[in-house]
C-alpha cells in the first residue's frame, strides 16, 4: 500500500534569541530553508526515494551560508574548515559517514558514494583519497569561509574556549539535517556539520555517527541531531529514540522529549532533534531556545519554523 510521503529538515539549534531576530534575518532564514525542503519535496512527489530527498535536501543546505555545514562551516583552531556528514537508509540499514574532510564541496554527497562502497565511515585524508578514486572534484577549503566565521573563531581564540557556552548570541549549532519517508514507506536520514568553532585535535561531534546523530530503519522512525554533540554521543540519542518506539512502545514524539529534554538535558547538553516515523508522524523536539527547521507532509502546504510557536505554513 502506498504511504504519503513526509520530509522534515533542521538548519541547527542554539541560542536563537526571539527578540534579537530581526523580519530581514527571520525571511533569509525561512527562505534557506524553504528552498532545501522543496528540492527534497521535488524527488519525493516525483516518486523518489526517501534516500535521494534527504540527500537533494542537505546538499542545498552545504549551500547556505546562514548555516554550519559546507560553505558557512565553522573553522578549526588552526583556522580551517572540517567536514563531518552521515547517511542511513532504513529498508536495508545501509548507513555511510566521513569526518574531518577539508576539501569535499558536499560531504553528504560523498556518504552515498561510501554506501556504495564496503565501507561505512571514512575519514580524513583516507576519505579524500577515495572520493579522489570516484572522481569527485575537488574544492579549496577557503570555498567554505566567511567573515562571519573568521570573527567567531577569533573571539574563540581570544577566549581560549571553544564555542559551546553560548555567551555570544551569534552562536548556535548550525548543523544541517533531513529525515524523509517516501512513498513505499522506505524512511531515510542525513546530516552535515562544520562541527565546533575553535575545536582541536581532530574533534568528531554526534553528526558522523551513525546512532547518535542520524538514524533510519523501517521498523521505526528516521532522526537528524543537532547539538552539543559529546552529549549526543553519551545518549546515543538517534538510536535511543528508536529503541524506545521499537522496544518500549513510545510514541515518535514521546521518545524524542524524553530523550533530549531528559536523556540529554539530565546530564547538561541542549540541542534537539527532527524525526518522522514510519507512519509519517513527525516530531522536532528541542531543549534550546529555538532550532531551524521545516516540514512538509503529502497535500500539506511546506512549513518553517525557529521557535516553538513561530511556525509558518507557506501556501
Amino acid at each position: 500500500m502506498a504511504k504519503q510521503y513526509g520530509l522534515v529538515l533542521h538548519g541547527g539549534a542554539g541560542t536563537l534569541v526571539k527578540d534579537e531576530m530581526t523580519a530581514e534575518k527571520e525571511r533569509m532564514y525561512r527562505s534557506a530553508l524553504l528552498r532545501a525542503l522543496s528540492a527534497g519535496e521535488e524527488v519525493l512527489k516525483n516518486n523518489g526515494d526517501a534516500l535521494d530527498a534527504v540527500i537533494a535536501t542537505v546538499k542545498v543546505l552545504e549551500q547556505e551560508p546562514l548555516f554550519n555545514a559546507g560553505v558557512g562551516a565553522v573553522m578549526t583552531h588552526e583556522g580551517v574548515h572540517e567536514l563531518d556528514a552521515s547517511l542511513m537508509e532504513g529498508k536495508e540499514r545501509k548507513a555511510a559517514a566521513v569526518c574531518a574532510v577539508r576539501r569535499i564541496e558536499s560531504p553528504i554527497s560523498l556518504c552515498r558514494m561510501v554506501m556504495d562502497s564496503e565501507f561505512v565511515m571514512l575519514n580524513g585524508e583516507g576519505a579524500e583519497q577515495f572520493a579522489k578514486e570516484q572522481g569527485v572534484p575537488f574544492v579549496s577549503n577557503s570555498h567554505f569561509t566567511t567573515t562571519l566565521r573568521k570573527e567567531q573563531l577569533e573571539e574563540a581564540k581570544k577566549n581560549n574556549r571553544v564555542q559551546l557556552d553560548h555567551t555570544d548570541n551569534r552562536e548556535k549549532y548550525g548543523t544541517v539535517g533531513a529525515v524523509a519517508i517516501d512513498k513505499n514507506g522506505t524512511l531515510a536520514a542525513a546530516t552535515s556539520t562544520g562541527g565546533m568553532t575553535n575545536k582541536r585535535y581532530g574533534r568528531i561531534g554526534d553528526s558522523a555517527l551513525i546512532g547518535s546523530g542520524t538514524w533510519a530503519d523501517n521498523r521505526n522512525c528516521a532522526v537528524s541531531a543537532t547539538g552539543y554533540g559529546e552529549f549526543f554521543i553519551r545518549s546515543a540519542v538517534a538510536s535511543r529514540i528508536a529503541s524506545m518506539i521499537e522496544y518500549g512502545g513510545l510514541s515518535l514524539a514521546d521518545a524524542g522529549s524524553k530523550v533530549i529534554n531528559h536523556e540529554v538535558g539530565d546530564i547538561g547538553g541542549d540541542g534537539g532533534v527532527i524525526s518522522i516515523d514510519k507512519d509519517g508522524n513527525i516530531a522536532c523536539p528541542f531543549n534550546s531556545e529555538g532550532m531551524y527547521r521545516a516540514w512538509v507532509k503529502e497535500g500539506n502546504p511546506l512549513t518553517t519554523a525557529i521557535f516553538t510557536d513561530d511556525a509558518v505554513a507557506h501556501e
